[in-house]
């Protein structure tokens, strides 16, 4: 991570190098340092907004097994990783800002089943963003949007992690 406080100005954003720009930047979505990469070559920004456009044209421009992969990169809510302490910093902070961290045995039962059944469904986790739900709404919505067909939970898995990329852009850059 980088070594100045954070948050940071856009025009710090601006004059990041390349590698200090990845570093920042290499988990607005999770474990996607390709994102970074190829966003930085769009410098200068204008603005944070501008920047967050760059990462969400990213995610709309890339393919759709591309998107998969992305969405397969996520960790499961309130999952293995969770219970082992192995999430990344910003996903442990938006599981615990959900209340994930604080499950009752049968929402943890009903957790890991529903978590389960979803990614033997569509090969990815179910992805929400942590930080706009609550444990209920969770898991309501985990069973929920299990009756949706693969190429809609594509669609909201994506549109899911373009809201938790700009919360955790705004969490870097000021605004």
């Amino acid at each position: 991570m980088a070594s100045f406080p954070l948050p940071i100005s856009i025009s710090e954003v601006n004059s990041l190098s390349d590698e200090q720009f990845e570093s920042v930047f290499g988990n607005v979505i999770e474990l996607c340092t390709d994102a970074a990469a190829e966003v930085k070559k769009k410098r200068p920004f204008q603005d944070v907004t501008a920047l967050c456009d760059a990462f969400q044209s990213y995610l709309e421009d890339i393919s759709l097994a591309d998107k998969v992969v992305i969405l397969k990169l996520h960790p499961d809510l309130a999952g293995r990783l969770a219970a082992r302490g192995e999430l990344t910093p910003e996903s442990a902070g938006e599981q615990r800002a959900a209340g994930l961290d604080g499950l009752t045995a049968e929402q943890k039962r009903v957790m890991d089943e529903s978590n389960q059944r979803y990614k033997l469904k569509f090969g990815f986790p179910f992805i929400i963003c942590a930080r706009e739900n609550k444990v209920q709404s969770i898991i309501e919505g985990l069973q929920r949007r299990y009756n949706n067909s693969q190429e809609q939970e594509i669609i909201t898995g994506i549109y899911e992690v373009k809201k938790i990329c700009k919360l955790r852009i705004l969490d870097i850059v000021k605004h």
